[in-house]
């Protein structure tokens, strides 16, 4: 299937899965497919330093004895550009730059599809200079809407996290702050410049 012969169809997130790769990165939302420009490279740079920073403590959490090893037990698993359902009829997928999905949420949303069914304990979003604040507006609602614990709004230029969450104001914090998982990855904690770092 060719991406022009799309538009319009509102495809469910299997079609979309099935669709060709090309040199963007791309979407589902409410079945229409959404293309967004590569990211800059700085905007990799500050993806790649949080998912480090997320996965070495995640990996120390999950080799102590106390830990458990999988279900409900473990403590997840950081991954990144990873697909997760957060609506069907009409399917939305969104793909947050870095996400964090604890056991429990393992063990019960994982389906045989392609995508994640549901939405991550955490999604990262990083700023581009291609983003609208709309947009990351609607995709903060879709994600806490399909029952996201926290979503981290990242901005590289003006080095700021803004900390959502459900039923509560956001919360911004700058480069002097203390970054912390709050009740989502409970004893992490990181200053807000290591992650510009």
């Amino acid at each position: 299937m060719d991406h022009a012969d799309i538009t319009g169809r509102g495809l469910r997130a299997e079609e979309f899965a099935a669709l060709p790769e090309v040199d963007a990165r791309e979407e589902l939302v409410r079945g229409d497919v959404v293309r967004e420009p590569l990211p800059a490279f700085g905007h990799g740079v500050v993806a790649a330093r949080i998912g480090t920073i997320l996965d070495t403590w995640v990996r120390r959490r999950r080799s102590a004895p106390s830990a458990g090893q999988t279900g409900a037990g473990s403590p997840g698993w950081v991954v990144d550009h990873c697909g997760f359902v957060l609506a069907r009829d009409p399917d939305t997928v969104r793909g947050p730059d870095v996400a964090y999905v604890s056991g429990e949420r393992l063990a019960t949303g994982v389906t045989d599809g392609p995508y994640f069914e549901g939405a991550p304990d955490l999604a990262v979003e990083i700023l581009s200079s291609s983003n609208r604040p709309r947009e990351i507006a609607e995709k903060i609602r879709e994600y806490l809407g399909a029952g996201a614990c926290r979503v981290w709004v990242v901005d590289p230029e003006r080095k700021t996290v803004t900390a959502h969450g459900p039923e509560r104001p956001p919360r911004a914090l700058g480069s002097d702050d203390v970054l912390d998982g709050e009740d989502v990855l409970p004893g992490f904690s990181v200053p807000v410049a290591e992650l510009f770092g």
